[in-house]
């Protein structure tokens, strides 16, 4: 259907990384960019007991067998998954991300990533690897793919911002032609534009494995999204993509048709994301009129878009009759109080499966957000509002705070808190949302808490971030 090929010529697996000399210690970098002291490295170093674990182990010699630099970030995530194994623990997934706040970070190169990949070849407690905000690039990302051919236990992948190219977009597209293992894949970031979507779309017509699809701020093209419309129609086993933030010219909102088109044809995907698609009141109409005959996607996201309040009239009334849709996503958009009174008429008097309703940064005013508030009342399936960057007045103030005080709001499903300052009741941002940790991770707390990824909580598509 798609030949990928036909945009370019396969790229040839590139050469071996040069072998650098050896060094001695790393220059560790904090979060907020200072470098740590000679002796500070040390002590920092000498908290690790020396390398006895397997992994340890086979890293370390590895690494002076062939004259390679040793990273200690890496070396110590290992020692990490090295007391779990030996605690009999499996399904184990060696997270190395580069953004981490909570430890000195040593970013993997294309050469770490090389030694890396060979030690987990044929390990077999390890089937996640978390490499996010790296510096991999595609010579790394060959060797990702390599991975992928051997290593028959990895069913995450993440490479989200590792300034991956369209070559290597192809190589690890290309590999998943025969992995029949990997189920969850996140290339996020990764600028493989067109010609590399291309190959992914291909992939899809061959791959029947894969469940969860992440190419969100990859630079697509309008080709390439449209392949991918085309190809879900087909595709029986991918249950969630994100195709967030193409690069995408004119205002026919072509991309957004094809898409419409494939929600009434595909009965298999649960996810989707279209933030920033550019997508108007044309646009939600054709998402509509698809979400009248399709009886699975349960998770919406249409994010920063150009939706408007005459867009709402058409999603509220194909909310009166799906019963599928749990989650919806309508943050920064502009449906101000009319979008907002429509909605709630549907949710108080119709729907009865929405869960999680987001309206961050859409101009609501206070008859608006008293109306959502009111139909929460009502309604008693709608568990989780997010009503932040809106224009609070006292009455809304007190609206939400009666929601919580009685009950039926939990501090957990929303991202406001209620204050008492001189007898008037005001909000206060709370860190809670839809997808929070999407594309950061919190300086303390655990990175995964369902109350500030509650969108990933409720639809549970794929077991990581």
């Amino acid at each position: 259907m798609w030949d990928a090929g036909s945009e370019a010529a396969p790229a040839g697996p590139p050469p071996p990384p040069p072998a650098p000399a050896v060094t001695p210690a790393p220059s560790w970098a904090l979060a907020g960019g200072s470098v740590l002291s000679d002796e500070e490295q040390c002590t920092y170093l000498s908290k690790s007991p020396e390398i006895i674990g397997h992994l340890q182990e086979n890293y370390y010699n590895l690494c002076v067998e062939k004259s390679q630099k040793i990273n200690y970030f890496i070396l110590h995530k290992l020692q990490e998954v090295d007391k779990e194994i030996e605690k009999g623990l499996e399904g184990l997934t060696l997270n190395i991300a580069g953004n981490s706040c909570l430890m000195p970070v040593e970013r993997v190169t294309c050469e770490d990533f090389w030694i890396l990949s060979r030690i987990l070849k044929k390990n077999l407690y390890i089937n996640g690897l978390d490499v996010r905000y790296n510096l991999i690039s595609d010579i790394g990302a060959d060797y990702a793919a390599r991975l992928l051919q051997k290593q028959h236990k990895l069913i995450y992948l993440n490479l989200m911002f590792n300034d991956i190219g369209p070559e290597g977009g192809e190589l690890i597209a290309k590999a998943l032609h025969k992995n029949t293992t990997l189920k969850y894949l996140r290339m996020t970031g990764n600028k493989i534009e067109n010609k590399g979507g291309m190959f992914f779309a291909a992939m899809l017509q061959i791959n029947s494995s894969l469940e969860k699809l992440d190419l969100g701020d990859c630079d697509l093209g309008m080709q390439s999204v449209i392949a991918f419309a085309t190809v879900l129609t087909q595709n029986q086993t991918i249950k969630g993509i994100n195709l967030n933030r193409p690069i995408l010219y004119g205002e026919q909102e072509e991309s957004t048709v094809h898409l419409g088109h494939m929600l009434k044809e595909n009965h298999c995907l649960v996810e989707l994301h279209m933030c920033k698609h550019n997508i108007k009141n044309c646009g939600i109409k054709q998402l509509c009129d698809a979400l009248y005959l399709n009886g699975s996607l349960r998770y919406l996201d249409v994010s920063c878009n150009k939706i408007t309040c005459d867009g709402m009239v058409y999603l509220a009334d194909v909310l009166k009759i799906n019963t599928t849709l749990e989650v919806l996503d309508l943050s920064f958009n502009r449906i101000e109080n009319a979008g907002a009174k429509y909605l709630s008429e549907t949710l108080a008097s119709y729907n009865r499966s929405l869960k999680a309703l987001s309206v961050v940064s859409n101009n609501i005013e206070g008859e608006g957000l008293v109306a959502l508030s009111q139909s929460m009342k009502i309604n008693p399936t709608l568990s989780n509002v997010y009503i932040w960057g809106n224009k609070f007045d006292e009455a809304t103030c007190v609206a939400y705070s009666e929601l919580m005080q009685m009950g039926r709001l939990k501090p957990d499903n929303t991202d406001v808190e209620a204050f008492v300052v001189d007898g008037h009741v005001y909000l206060a941002e709370v860190s809670n949302g839809l997808k929070k940790h999407y594309y950061w991770r919190p300086t303390y707390g655990a990175a995964c808490r369902h109350s500030a990824n509650a969108g990933f909580t409720l639809v549970p598509v794929g077991g990581h971030l």
